[in-house]
């Protein structure tokens, strides 16, 4: 996170961390962003996405709420990337990182709500959604929560797969895992038995996570794949010390919208 930027450079140089580093950005929009043209003469969010640069592993999200100054007491507007790491952990730890840290159970604490010229309705959230950029909005009885799951890229055909914060979160899970565990495959003779052995190691692990639901399919077969042999890894690969692994899995996706469908029953004979 970058707390209250909202800086095209600043924001390019710190997504460009987070692909090295298999991390992701939670980004600010400007603090006097509106949601539409009813709060002009504040510029609109839907106008300022274009400036956002786009990658896979970050996601905005709009608009700043309101929370009280520990010092002064006074109620001053917040950026949301704060609150919203704090249901994406809150997130992991209850469901897991292939859950969308989004939904009416996001409840986020320690603010009064969303600033005045961000409020949020179906329709502007309509248009939002569609652009990449996940809303905070508050719901009666409820309180105000994280109501979006959408990457910056999601608006890119090319880029469909990275559609979702879960669907690329749960891929940076499963790929900073491996990395960290497989270090003791440096060393080790590159032939059958090591294949054997890291594939032992990776099922083991994928099936963990599938357990716990984090895959679609309803056998691990379907779930994921894991490949580790000669037809990764060649001679000429064997030459100069490398082994390939090809991890496979089918992802949960967001259910974004619900459908109803009612049908009435009429001209019923009356005994």
């Amino acid at each position: 996170m970058i707390p209250g930027i909202a800086d095209s450079g600043i924001w390019s140089t710190a997504l460009a961390f987070c692909e090295r580093k298999q991390a992701f950005a939670i980004l600010d929009p400007q603090e006097n962003a509106g949601a539409d043209p009813s709060s002009s003469p504040r510029p609109m969010i839907a106008d300022l996405i274009d400036r956002v640069p786009k990658s896979q592993n970050g996601a905005i999200y709009f608009p700043y709420l309101l929370s009280n100054d520990p010092l002064t007491g006074r109620t001053i507007p917040r950026p949301p990337s704060g609150f919203v790491a704090g249901i994406y952990a809150r997130t992991d730890l209850n469901r897991g990182v292939w859950k969308a840290p989004a939904g009416l159970e996001t409840t986020i604490s320690n603010t009064t709500g969303v600033v005045e010229w961000g409020r949020m309705t179906d329709a502007r959230q309509g248009i939002l959604n569609l652009k990449g950029i996940n809303c905070v909005r508050a719901f009666p009885g409820i309180g105000s929560v994280v109501y979006g799951a959408r990457t910056l890229v999601s608006e890119n055909p090319a880029f469909q797969q990275w559609k979702y914060v879960p669907v690329r979160r749960i891929t940076l899970f499963i790929e900073q895992t491996l990395i960290r565990n497989l270090g003791w495959v440096v060393f080790e003779p590159n032939d059958q038995p090591l294949w054997a052995a890291i594939r032992s190691s990776i099922e083991g692990f994928m099936l963990s996570v599938f357990t716990q639901g984090a895959f679609q399919g309803s056998t691990p077969s379907l779930a994921f794949q894991v490949k580790c042999d000669k037809s990764t890894t060649t001679q000429q690969d064997i030459d100069n010390g490398v082994v390939n692994i090809i991890v496979a899995f089918a992802p949960l996706k967001p259910t974004e919208f619900v459908i109803i469908k009612i049908a009435q029953l009429a001209g019923q004979v009356q005994s």
